[in-house]
């Protein structure tokens, strides 16, 4: 005999009920007694995801990111595609100091939450987040390629030296042209590592790259029929403060005539790859 319907539906009309009231205390800030309420609702409806990630929120502002990890990890279980679970996870993944599976985490929550809600709060949230982990990354990698470069400069200036002298002492005449080559080597070798520590340097980023009315890099770029790429959130707060029409050619424009441009979105996403600095350049 299977479960009796009209119990299932109470349990549910009840967790229901405890979700809200776990709501009402996390908006005090009471995130003890909202993680109670919300502990309750997951007992009487174990399969509804939204009660793990309220749940994991709670844990969020405790700093308990063992518990916001595995509740967030059962939510994804139970919603592959949940935003906010996604979210949460990068977070404790980052906090673990699991970069790289905590980037790959906040990156599936930006493109659910773009795909979504373009213009939400969280989704910028996200996209701050995954920008200061990637900056991170680039800091990291950045300061250990730095040590390596000056380590292998020095080791080949001493070997520069050793030739010479070794050269030097052979050589009974002629040693002003040995010195001079030996000058020119050494500052060649010095311009080399001189252009490597400059390839990682933070610059500007190039304009191609940058909405015309932030003049920030591209985070979601789309094209509209007049040719022009705007950020997408930008021109959508545009549309609903001012008017639906393009900022730069006035011409009328709606939200369904707005084409994501793949080509600088590409662009974007291999100028950040190659330049983590910029992450931080808005």
């Amino acid at each position: 005999m299977g479960p009796d319907p009209a119990a299932l539906a109470a349990a549910a009309r009840q967790a229901e009920t405890l979700r809200k009231d776990g709501n009402e205390y996390y908006r005090k800030n009471r995130f003890g007694a909202a993680i109670d309420a919300y502990t309750e609702a997951i007992t009487l409806c174990p399969n509804v995801p939204v009660y793990w990630t309220n749940r994991a929120l709670c844990h969020r502002k405790r700093n308990n990111w063992q518990r916001v990890e595995e509740d967030s990890r059962k939510a994804l279980q139970l919603d592959h595609d949940s935003v906010k679970a996604h979210y949460m996870l990068g977070l404790a993944l980052l906090q673990k100091q699991k970069y790289g599976e905590g980037v790959k985490e906040l990156e599936r929550a930006l493109d659910l939450g773009r795909g979504a809600h373009p213009r939400s709060y969280m989704v910028e949230e996200i996209w701050q987040e995954l920008a200061k982990a990637k900056y991170l990354q680039w800091e990291q990698k950045s300061t250990k390629q730095s040590w390596e470069l000056q380590s292998l400069k020095t080791a080949c200036e001493m070997a520069l030296n050793e030739k010479f002298a070794r050269d030097a002492a052979k050589m009974e005449g002629f040693l002003d042209e040995l010195a001079k080559s030996h000058s020119e080597q050494v500052n060649a070798v010095g311009q080399v590592f001189q252009k490597a520590a400059e390839a990682d340097m933070p610059t500007e980023v190039p304009d191609y790259l940058c909405c015309k009315i932030t003049l920030d890099i591209y985070r979601d770029p789309v094209i509209t029929p007049s040719g022009i790429t705007y950020e997408r959130a930008v021109l959508l707060e545009h549309f609903n403060k001012v008017g639906k029409f393009d900022p730069i050619t006035h011409e009328e424009l709606n939200p369904s005539q707005l084409v994501p441009n793949l080509a600088i979105k590409a662009a974007v996403q291999a100028y950040l790859d190659g330049h983590g600095w910029a992450y931080k350049a808005d």
